[in-house]
């Protein structure tokens, strides 16, 4: 079983840094997806309330915990606050809601998923709640981020999350968060491939002691399915000819090369696959070591291209989050 290395982070607990993203796995096969990851060696489990296959996913681990596969001490467990969820009383019973989906008592790690407040949707009329109030309506909360990060900290001292974190921030907004914050984000999770280095963002959280999480480590790949034009248009990474010359030279592949180029440049990762040889071979990935020079070469796709915001997957004039 491949040794995957930990990231110590500044709440004192330690993290795998290779994990496994729940992020589009389909329900039917997401409980059976997260067992076989288990037995693949995967310990770190990136969920969201968002992705709506919690209950599913806490499925898998009840099955592997069962059977004796592993430990739930062992397992590292990451769960995300959604927007509607934002203002401080909501933070807790979302929490209490999405642990009993799991079957779990505490996350190793909790999130805010993006720093959007949104109108509270309560879970018995829609869940997961999305984007929209009802629909194609926005409709934004006063939650500010300190008031949504006061109700993070009080997850730890009430023993439901052992670490919290971020997602989705940009570098004002962190810069923010820390002068408020009694317990510092742990993480900081984004979009993070070739084609969005966002170095001056990873300059800060190393800065600040703040360990990267990078999902969409194939890039465009992921958003294909959802007619991206930009995505569509873009050479495939692990077809790009620059990504296989370097991927012949190590006798890799491609797709270990992108994940290789991010864990040594010391962050971590979330690749996900349903196909048990990819399930193998993303964590295979932190076994062996690029030349400097071919992670500058990487690093020089840069472009600032990025695929996962609102303004990409339906039309609004009123989420830009990123601009």
């Amino acid at each position: 079983m491949v040794a995957v290395p930990s990231i110590k982070l500044s709440s004192g607990h330690d993290m795998p840094q290779v994990g496994f993203g729940l992020w589009k796995v389909d329900n039917a096969v997401a409980a059976d997806t997260v067992y076989e990851a288990i037995k693949a060696g995967y310990r770190l489990f990136d969920g969201a309330a968002d992705y709506g296959n919690e209950v599913e996913c806490g499925q898998g681990i009840a099955r592997a915990i069962a059977e004796g596969l592993v430990k739930r001490e062992e397992l590292f467990i990451v769960s995300k606050l959604w927007n509607t969820f934002h203002d401080g009383e909501r933070v807790e019973p979302i929490v209490r809601k999405q642990l009993a989906d799991w079957g779990i008592d505490y996350f190793d790690l909790y999130l805010i998923h993006f720093p959007v407040a949104l109108e509270y949707v309560d879970p018995s009329v829609r869940y997961p709640p999305g984007w929209h109030y009802e629909g194609d309506e926005i409709r934004p909360s006063k939650a500010t981020i300190q008031e949504t990060w006061t109700a993070m900290e009080g997850l730890v001292g009430a023993g439901l999350a052992k670490s919290i974190g971020i997602s989705n921030f940009q570098a004002q907004l962190v810069y923010d968060l820390l002068r408020y914050a009694k317990i510092r984000p742990a993480t900081l999770q984004i979009e993070h491939h070739p084609y969005l280095v966002q170095q001056e963002l990873l300059n800060l959280a190393k800065r600040e002691g703040i360990a990267v999480t990078a999902y969409s480590s194939f890039g465009p790949a992921s958003f294909l399915e959802f007619n991206m034009q930009h995505a569509v248009k873009l050479t495939p990474l692990i077809e790009d000819d620059t990504i296989k010359s370097i991927a012949a030279k190590y006798n890799r592949d491609p797709s270990q090369v992108l994940l290789r180029w991010a864990t040594q440049r010391g962050l971590a990762i979330i690749p996900k696959s349903t196909r048990p040889a990819l399930i193998a071979s993303n964590l295979a990935s932190i076994e062996f070591d690029l030349s400097e020079e071919d992670i500058a070469k990487i690093s020089a796709f840069d472009r600032g291209i990025r695929f996962n915001q609102p303004s990409n997957y339906f039309p609004t004039e009123l989420l830009w989050i990123f601009g």
